[in-house]
């Protein structure tokens, strides 16, 4: 005899089935869209896995408005809150720093910005691909606790050695073993990591391909083989690269685009 699983609340359960995150589900059954077995939902129901969860038209139109734009980041500004005097990203996000090169139809409108929340981090030293979204799905595929996403580096290194900070063809003298605790056997925080793809892009620089993000991650797992990072630059997440996207400016997410 198989166990059946035990209920869970409606918002939880519409996240899982990839509907939309916990918060607009909250605000979708606060408006009555919701319903659970022809039944307009109450806030904090909970379901089982054969409930049949019906979502008003309303809730669909509304997130297809919804925005999800791509920013290349530069060095100085902090993905999310602002601190230390520090700009948040999202600042640069105006029709000034819209590059010329994009293909969508989408045309800027100040309520673009409302709710518009960073999925991921890029450290205030790192520059490249930040995504920065109104649609709670992208930010659950993006950063949800069950995401398996590559995020694709390139990570500009020297090597202290001898009292010396070696620059220039740090591959030929940096031990081989090491690239193999990268890639795999490096713990933060008290938890290993999980495994990574990283390879010597050129003597100077390594590739990081990652599916997770802890707090300054690459900087970190360098220092723990007595690397230094002197530049990073996020190239890619999932399916979509940064490409020929100028530095300080941004573009939507493409319709035809997916993570």
């Amino acid at each position: 005899m198989t166990d059946t699983p035990d209920p869970i609340r409606l918002n939880k359960r519409m996240a899982d089935l990839g509907l939309c995150s916990r918060r607009e589900a909250d605000a979708w059954i606060e408006r009555g869209w919701v319903k659970v077995n022809g039944q307009i939902a109450a806030m904090g129901v909970k379901v089982g896995p054969t409930d049949r969860i019906e979502v008003d038209k309303r809730a669909q139109g509304q997130q297809e408005q919804r925005v999800t734009i791509l920013l290349h980041k530069p060095v100085g500004y902090v993905s999310g809150q602002a601190e230390d005097g520090h700009q948040p990203a999202v600042t640069l996000v105006q029709p000034r720093n819209h590059w010329r090169g994009d293909g969508s139809r989408q045309r800027f409108a100040p309520d673009q910005l409302r709710g518009l929340a960073p999925a991921g981090r890029l450290d205030i030293d790192s520059v490249g691909l930040l995504v920065l979204t109104q649609d709670g799905r992208v930010a659950r595929q993006l950063i949800g606790e069950d995401s398996d996403i590559e995020k694709e580096y390139l990570v500009r290194v020297s090597w202290p050695m001898g009292g010396q900070e070696r620059t220039i063809d740090v591959q030929s003298v940096f031990p081989r073993e090491q690239i193999a605790r990268l890639r795999h056997g490096l713990s933060l925080d008290g938890q290993p990591l999980r495994p990574a793809r990283v390879d010597w892009q050129n003597p100077e620089q390594l590739r990081f391909v990652l599916k997770e993000g802890k707090k300054r991650q690459i900087r970190r797992m360098c220092e723990a083989v007595g690397l230094r990072v002197v530049g990073l630059k996020r190239i890619r997440i999932g399916n979509v690269v940064l490409g020929q996207l100028p530095q300080g400016q941004w573009r939507y997410l493409g319709a035809d685009e997916r993570f």
